[in-house]
């Protein structure tokens, strides 16, 4: 068995076991910390990315707004689904329910999906169009 202490300086080739023990490890991972923060700004930039393409609640008139009134209550009173795009979280989305009941005074709609009987409730204030599902 060679002596490795006495003739090589890098540390490296030197076997574990001819080591000295008490020598510290070092950093390891530590040093590698700062690029863990990239996956993290990557993920912000695709948020800003899809914040840009988000939109402001729609504001509708006096003239919009009796039309909707119209059109949702006779939703209700014919009871035929229909389709009513509202705004949510930045997004005008869209969903086909047969309304069951209004709230006027919490401002709210309950209905059925069409896809599936579980009660859906929607703020009036979210609600920009309605329109009959053929």
């Amino acid at each position: 068995m060679t002596d490795f202490n006495n003739t090589e300086t890098d540390y490296r080739k030197i076997p574990r076991e001819q080591l000295n023990p008490n020598i510290p490890q070092g950093r390891g991972m530590v040093k590698w910390a700062p690029f863990a923060t990239l996956p993290e700004q990557f993920e912000n930039i695709q948020q800003y990315l899809i914040d840009q393409n988000k939109i402001d609640r729609p504001i509708l008139s006096d003239d919009q707004l009796n039309d909707l009134n119209l059109h949702l209550h006779q939703a209700f009173h014919s009871d035929a689904f229909v389709n009513i795009e509202y705004y949510q979280n930045g997004w005008l989305e869209n969903i086909n329910i047969k309304i069951k009941n209004i709230d006027m005074i919490q401002m709210f709609l309950e209905g059925y999906s069409l896809n599936n009987s579980a009660t859906i409730k929607l703020s009036l204030f979210d609600i920009t169009r309605i329109t009959k599902v053929d």
